[in-house]
């Protein structure tokens, strides 16, 4: 039930660490998952886009890829590299709070992990929907700590 945060070419420390173990471990339970060694690498926009080029064969800079490494059904496992530029750049141009911005990022890896995809339009609009669902319920729990 190993939950880690590890950093790639860039000093970031994500704030309220156990809060955020415990409201990604609710998540993958409402979908009916259990996590047993998900990692977060936090990293720079160059450090994700050589990934992308070199796992994907993306040309692209993007802010955050998920590597699946589950074997067993309802168990989740995976990497899942974050840029923090990006998040910061993203936050800017959406005018959102980058707390809130990172929170949503770090749930669309884990609900990727839980099979929800986002290239077609409906299925973009539904992981948008879990992922504003997961913030409420993270902001909720933050309150009543």
């Amino acid at each position: 039930m190993a939950i880690n945060f590890f950093q790639e070419d860039i000093q970031y420390s994500l704030p309220q660490k156990n809060l955020t173990k415990r409201w990604l471990r609710e998540i993958a339970k409402k979908e009916g998952f259990k996590i047993r060694d998900l990692n977060y690498i936090f990293c720079t926009d160059e450090y994700l886009y050589q990934i992308n080029v070199d796992y994907l064969n993306h040309d692209t800079y993007t802010d955050i890829i998920t590597f699946d490494n589950s074997e067993e059904e309802a168990i989740l496992e995976g990497d899942i590299f974050v840029s923090i530029e990006r998040i910061f750049d993203n936050a800017k141009t959406q005018k959102q709070d980058i707390y809130k911005e990172t929170i949503r990022v770090i749930s669309h890896g884990l609900l990727h992990l839980c099979g929800y995809k986002d290239k077609t339009k409906e299925e973009a609009s539904l992981m948008r929907s879990k992922e504003d669902e997961g913030i409420k319920h993270f902001f909720e729990l933050k309150e009543n700590a």
